[in-house]
């Protein structure tokens, strides 16, 4: 009985302070463990392509090739995790801590169930899966022997995305950092020690992969024990339509954004080997790979704010405090946007030596590195105002409206720029696809943040605060 009482204390201590903490301060709180968590994770890719592009420029092109198998995971991951989280956020600011239970445990055993359908069948068609994912014949062997790992730690990878998500998105981005940032750092470690001293190659980076996210996931699924948290039980597992719409509404933007970008990374590795030249074709999809490792870092950063917004705005929603979501939309607005100008100014100086970091030894794959890094910068800041409109929609369950925005930047901007571009001026063009889709999606995500802003401005002034 005691246990139940302190959960309650500190369940409305919690409501306390997501309601009427100060939205910068409060804001910064929940982002700063999140930017920390998503830039070591971030910062492990970066060396896992590190370690391996010390093997060669064809193994580089395997694990990046791979990767889009890891974005479709995260997408999954992303698509449980926010579709229940952002349910449990809602329901947290309206005082409903048993419809939060339900939701976190459908939620995570849900995760974890298709990540065995995925691992099965990714285990089954191997070959056929790195050839879809954009392989090439000398390519294959390396992406096979990186994904055979990966796939067995698929329902582990997609369950703790959904783990670290419910827990952020309930106001404990602490506990979420910890259980990410830790895998992370023994990923780094255990890449150390595979690939270096025991000489795995390619199988030591996947392998050190499983066993650091395993032990991640072991940490978050601990973290939903401590008081205060909505905890994770197998009796309150209750799948019905009406919970998978709930999941399928908060959850349908992130799948749609994340596995779009996963396709569209394939169709870059795709696109990649046809517009090089000859003999160059793992050098050309090298160096998009490796761009794509250094852009989801400087995004790390900027979905590590957005997510520190989320749960101030979904709690406020569900309080109908609307001054507040409104405040934190644009001061989340304003710090992507500034955090986007140094990053993209730097990497626009430092494009060369960024590049030469993974492979110095290729001249090749630092040219086009180069060229491709410098063109995403340009654009890149205009990221800082789609990124928070996209997750205000969502929190919020304007889901077409968040779906739409969603499917834009990897979507419906992306796939029309990467069959022109090129098609009128070669590898030139597609360097230049990333940016012209970022221009396409701030055009849209524009009138939508203009909207918005009115619409929480009305509310507010009806006296809902």
């Amino acid at each position: 009985m005691q246990g139940t009482k302190s959960d309650i204390l500190k369940s409305e201590l919690r409501y306390k302070r997501m309601t009427e903490t100060p939205v910068p301060r409060l804001v910064l709180s929940l982002a700063v463990p999140t930017i920390i968590s998503m830039c070591i994770s971030a910062i492990y890719n970066i060396v896992d392509s590190w370690f391996v592009g010390h093997i060669s420029t064809v193994a580089t092109a395997g694990v990046g090739v791979a990767f889009a198998y890891q974005s479709l995971i995260q997408a999954t991951g992303f698509f449980f995790g926010h579709g229940s989280g952002n349910y449990m956020s809602r329901a947290l600011g309206a005082r409903d801590t048993e419809g939060a239970g339900r939701m976190a445990a459908t939620g995570f055993l849900s995760a974890f169930l298709m990540g065995l359908v995925f691992m099965a069948s990714g285990l089954c068609f191997m070959t056929p899966l790195s050839r879809l994912l954009g392989a090439t014949s000398d390519v294959v062997p390396y992406s096979n022997a990186y994904l055979k790992w990966i796939l067995i730690a698929t329902p582990f990878l997609v369950s703790q995305m959904t783990l670290n998500n419910q827990l952020r998105l309930q106001g404990n981005a602490m506990l979420a950092m910890i259980g990410i940032a830790a895998g992370a750092v023994l990923n780094i470690f255990f890449d150390w020690l595979l690939i270096n001293h025991l000489e795995m190659g390619v199988s030591g980076a996947s392998l050190a992969t499983l066993i650091s996210q395993f032990i991640s996931w072991c940490l978050l699924l601990w973290a939903t024990t401590f008081e205060g948290n909505v905890h994770i039980r197998l009796r309150n597992f209750a799948p019905s339509l009406e919970r998978f719409r709930e999941i399928g509404a908060g959850g349908l933007p992130s799948l749609m954004r994340q596995s779009l970008s996963s396709v569209s990374a394939i169709c870059m590795n795709w696109a990649a080997a046809i517009y090089a030249l000859e003999g160059q074709e793992a050098s050309t999809i090298a160096a998009f790979t490796v761009v794509a490792r250094v852009m989801q870092t400087a995004m790390a950063v900027i979905l590590g704010v957005g997510q520190g917004f989320q749960p101030v705005c979904g709690f406020n929603w569900g309080a109908e405090r609307y001054g507040r979501v409104k405040e934190s939309y644009l001061f989340t607005i304003g710090m992507c946007v500034v955090i986007l100008l140094v990053t993209s100014t730097l990497g626009w100086i430092f494009a060369p030596e960024i590049i030469s970091f993974f492979r110095d030894e290729d001249p090749e794959l630092i040219r086009i590195g180069t060229t491709v890094l410098r063109w995403q910068c340009v654009a890149f800041p205009l990221v800082g105002l789609t990124t928070p409109t996209n997750m205000l929609l969502q929190n919020i369950r304007r889901t077409g409206r968040a779906t739409l925005l969603a499917m834009s930047r990897h979507g419906f901007a992306f796939y029309p720029t990467l069959f022109i571009l090129p098609a009128i001026w070669g590898l030139q063009g597609l360097e230049a696809t990333m940016a012209t889709a970022d221009v396409l999606t701030f055009m849209l995500a524009l009138p939508f943040c203009i909207s918005m802003i009115g619409e929480l401005t009305a509310r507010d002034k009806g006296g809902s605060a």
